[in-house]
């Protein structure tokens, strides 16, 4: 796994979890446990302990929201640092802190004892309350198409904040990313009431419309050309904005159904718009694409 992501705003912005390498680990480990522990993970990909100690030590470092950080050695790309440290067998897990080596294991061990080695970390240091650290990763790791462990860091999140808005909507989107639209669905059905009317509750819910829609759009080619014959034909142009959506074009539907609004905004009881505040919701406000439709919107609405 390629975990080396984003910046953590805690400290000197080392993320909670990253990869490390010979040339990065002085700064990396040594230098960033003077301001938090740091435990270090030297695994290699043909390790099979290693993959099942993985998923317990990033979420029990997750849990902590920025308290603990994680490094990870790959001692194949890094033979020199295994050497150095006398890595003799994987998984083998050091944990640093102000400098120096302050505990360590060898072997997978149960998660239960994974959390148990990460809290007395924590309990060493006050920490920063990094949960925004923590989701801006799994965010990049999102964008980064390394959507198996942007869920495993959501999940993370979730267990142990389960009224965080964000984090259900970052899970909502890696699962729809790997088209595991009945899971998304179900994940939703589980957020708080508290938080039933947060605005990334109301985007996760977007996306999973979208994805509903998505799975029931008809081909793209006779759509344009049943638009092309009939520039006003609402439905058409419409649903060719729901087939685009569905097939990664999103400037191009949100560009018809602007078209459509322009036309007729009424049409439909507004079908064009409502489905345009959607993709918006979906994308979020701060997304490049919804600024500029927004702004296109608000020029034909105000025109």
């Amino acid at each position: 796994m390629d975990l080396a992501l984003g910046q953590s705003a805690a400290g000197n912005g080392a993320a909670p979890i990253k990869d490390v390498t010979t040339a990065t680990f002085e700064a990396d480990v040594i230098a960033a446990s003077m301001e938090a522990p740091v435990i270090v993970d030297f695994w290699a990909t043909w390790c099979g302990p290693c993959k099942q100690l993985a998923p317990a030590l990033e979420k029990a470092v997750a849990a902590t929201r920025g308290k603990v950080r994680l490094a990870k050695v790959d001692i194949d790309k890094n033979p020199d640092l295994a050497q150095a440290l006398r890595i003799q067998s994987i998984p083998t897990v050091y944990a640093f802190f102000q400098g120096r080596p302050v505990d360590a294991f060898q072997g997978a061990l149960p998660d239960s004892q994974v959390k148990q080695f990460v809290d007395r970390l924590a309990a060493q240091t006050g920490g920063n309350d990094d949960l925004a650290a923590v989701l801006e990763q799994a965010a990049q790791m999102l964008d980064a198409g390394q959507t198996a462990d942007a869920i495993a860091l959501y999940q993370a999140v979730l267990g142990e904040a389960p009224e965080t808005p964000a984090a259900f909507l970052g899970l909502v989107r890696a699962l729809l990313a790997e088209d595991r639209l009945e899971e998304a669905k179900s994940v939703l059905a589980q957020a708080p009431k508290e938080i039933a009317n947060h605005a990334d509750i109301a985007a996760a819910k977007a996306a999973i419309d979208l994805a509903d829609q998505a799975s029931n759009a008809g081909p793209i080619g006779p759509l344009k050309d049943a638009v092309s014959r009939d520039p006003a034909d609402h439905r058409a142009r419409i649903d060719l904005a729901t087939a685009l959506y569905a097939g990664g074009q999103h400037q191009d539907a949100i560009d018809h159904l602007l078209e459509s609004i322009k036309r007729d905004r009424a049409w439909n009881e507004e079908e064009a718009r409502k489905q345009l505040v959607k993709y918006f919701e979906a994308r979020g406000p701060k997304d490049p694409v919804t600024v500029s439709g927004r702004r296109k919107l608000s020029s034909i609405l105000f025109s």
